[in-house]
This record gives structure tokens, sequence and C-alpha cells, in this order.
């Protein structure tokens, strides 16, 4: 598994390597969940809920996207499909 800060910047993957947006990772990396939320990094701030495995801030996440965006999403698997994003097996990073 790679690391919480490589996998909510990944931006794409080349055969097993997962590329990562190295600007936003320094810039952001360290951000709660909901710091990103706050901020309008919502793919950002779902990849982290997801990555986590915590309902309870996947639901904080939701409720909080629901309500900005005017939606309402209740199910983790919505909102993958949404912004893209899945856990995925990765052998190896690359930063750009």
């Amino acid at each position: 598994m790679i690391s919480r800060e490589d996998f909510i910047f990944c931006i794409g993957f080349d055969g097993e390597t997962a590329i990562v947006d190295g600007k936003a990772k320094k810039e952001f990396g360290r951000l709660s969940t909901m710091e990103l939320a706050e901020k309008g990094l919502y793919r950002a701030a779902f990849a982290s809920a997801l990555y986590s495995g915590n309902e309870e801030e996947m639901r904080a996440f939701m409720e909080f996207f629901n309500g900005k965006a005017g939606t309402s999403y209740t199910e983790t698997a919505q909102l993958s499909r949404l912004f893209g994003v899945s856990l995925e097996t990765v052998s190896k990073v690359s930063v750009l």
C-alpha cells in the first residue's frame, strides 16, 4: 500500500506505478480530510477519507460535500465513481 499522501494526490497510473502530483502533495499532504474539503480539494478529501477506512470520516465528508454541491450522495461507491478514485494495489510511485 502506498502512503496516504501519495494516494490522495495520485493523478493516474502507468501500469502498476502510481503517478503523484508532487507539488500538491508537498503543499497539502499533511492536511486532514476535512481541512482538504474546506479548501475545496474535494477529490483529495474523498481520497483521504477512503484511505482512512473510517466510516465516520467518510460520513462527515459526504455531508460536507453534499451541502456544498447540493447533491445527495449516500454511498462511497457513488463518490468513488464521481471522483475516479478507488483503492488500488501499486508497486511503485512516481512523483512529478
